[in-house]
């Protein structure tokens, strides 16, 4: 509980005691883009009537380069990319988006012009996917102005960081207020957007094309060994285990970073220092610790989560994952218990308080298969019954959960 208050107050107190940094005041700025990292985050908040300048030099390799200068525009190669964030764009392309989660990239190019429509977030990358067909990267310009229009409308000017940290506290604020006291709408209703949120609908996930073909008999096999549920430190019984991907690990990494996928940081009080930091330099916060729960006698090999910033304290999508003792055709195969946090609650096992989780735990499932699905990481996805499937049961804490026991089973490009 403390830990949870530590870094609620930190951040709320940033946000009240720091100069307002302007994320993105009108003018040129300049970033580097190379494919070292999926994404670049330029901190610039956009607004409807906004419009963005962007202008491209490659930035030169070294002189031990072995292949070519990359291209803003993209190459020529023969390689296919159907597995690239823009299919329709040439590898090592220099794209955007304008959201962190669920946006499609654009073409920028060489130069581009982009009229913002709707509140937004600049993201610059490259288009690569695995091994860059080039070396070195780009410089990037990028300029923001206001169309009349927006200079006219006071509510389409850009927010200082000071109140945009403030909007997303008092999202993060209602769910904590929502989970601890119960106040707003009553449980049954609870829910949190597939944004993070606090709403009234529940989590939306995009249809999984599930694959019709059977499962290979020798990874059945290893399916139905699997333990069906995790443990905490006291043996609790605790979350399902409700899904699988076969891949190694570097896939693994590289297809959750690509489904905007954070890890979770795994020291509490760096955690806070992270955050604070990162809160400083207009960055938002996206790696909150996560509980320790054990499968095949240790504790989780990785955790990630998703969520918008700050709602995170109150509200996330997060799994956790273990490297199984099992192969299928060379390639390891990763167990996975995912849940949707939607508040607090109180623990039942000490009578603090802890996360509260969605007790409809197959959204979760789904929602982890469409994130891959939707970032063209996942090649085949199968539904799976184990024997004694796990339909009715409560987590470590105390609170109930329900599945209809299938496991997700996603097969990685």
């Amino acid at each position: 509980m403390s830990r949870l208050y530590c870094l609620f107050a930190a951040v709320w107190l940033l946000s009240g005691l720091m100069p307002a940094q302007s994320a993105q005041s009108p003018g040129v700025l300049t970033f580097q883009v190379s494919s070292a990292q999926l994404w670049t985050d330029t901190g610039l908040d956009l607004q409807p009537g906004q419009t963005v300048d962007i202008a491209v030099l490659p930035v030169a390799a070294g002189s031990g380069s072995t292949s070519g200068n990359c291209d803003p525009a993209g190459l020529s190669t023969d390689s296919a990319t159907a597995n690239l964030p823009l299919p329709d764009a040439k590898p090592g392309a220099l794209i955007a988006k304008l959201h962190a989660h669920g946006a499609a990239p654009v073409l920028v190019g060489a130069k581009s012009e982009l009229h913002i429509d709707s509140a937004s977030h600049l993201f610059l990358g490259m288009n690569v996917s695995g091994a860059a067909p080039c070396e070195g990267g780009f410089k990037v310009t990028v300029e923001v102005s206001n169309s009349p229009k927006a200079q006219d409308d006071s509510s389409a000017q850009p927010k200082t960081r000071g109140t945009q940290l403030k909007s997303q506290l008092t999202s993060a604020a209602q769910v904590f207020m929502s989970g601890q006291f119960g106040m707003g709408k009553p449980e049954s209703s609870s829910a949190v957007s597939s944004s993070g949120a606090s709403g009234t609908e529940s989590v939306s996930t995009p249809a999984i094309h599930i694959s019709e073909a059977p499962i290979d008999a020798d990874l059945r096999k290893s399916l139905d060994n699997l333990p069906r549920r995790v443990n905490d430190q006291f043996n609790n019984l605790g979350d399902m285990v409700n899904f699988v991907i076969v891949g190694d690990e570097k896939e693994v990494q590289a297809g959750l970073e690509a489904a905007s996928w954070h890890v979770a940081d795994t020291d509490n009080r760096k955690a806070v220092l992270n955050a604070v930091m990162q809160t400083y330099d207009s960055k938002d916060y996206l790696a909150m610790p996560m509980s320790t729960l054990f499968l095949f006698g240790r504790k989780q090999d990785f955790g990630y989560e998703m969520a918008e910033p700050i709602a995170m304290v109150a509200s996330r999508h997060h799994f956790r994952i273990w490297k199984s003792p099992y192969m299928w055709n060379g390639q390891e195969v990763w167990v996975g218990a995912g849940t949707h946090d939607i508040g607090f609650a109180k623990d039942k096992r000490n009578s603090s308080v802890t996360h509260k989780i969605d007790p409809a735990v197959d959204g979760e499932r789904d929602n982890i298969g469409s994130s891959l699905q939707k970032a063209n990481k996942g090649k085949t996805f199968s539904y799976y019954l184990p024997p004694n499937p796990v339909q009715d049961a409560k987590n470590a804490t105390g609170d109930g959960y329900h599945s209809d026991g299938r496991l997700l089973v996603i097969f990685l490009q």
